[in-house]
């Protein structure tokens, strides 16, 4: 079960990173625009953090796209 919730965050992470290059805006802009760290951007594109409804919803909204748009692999 663990490594299935590993697997999903990494997708998650590689979908906003995908998402936040098309807008051609950096980890921090997206945290700024988020109103999140930088660094917590980071860590949850490397799948390293299990983020919450409310910060996906952020960076969803940060990035322009709904919330399913980015957990519909």
């Amino acid at each position: 079960m663990a490594n299935a919730n590993k697997q999903f965050l990494l997708f998650l992470g590689k979908k906003i990173r995908l998402e936040r290059d098309k807008l051609n805006i950096s980890q921090e802009g997206l945290g700024q625009k988020a109103k999140l760290h930088r660094t917590y951007i980071g860590m949850i594109e490397r799948g390293e953090k299990n983020i919450t409804i409310s910060n996906l919803r952020k960076i969803a909204q940060a990035l322009g796209v709904h919330v399913r748009d980015l957990i519909d692999f």
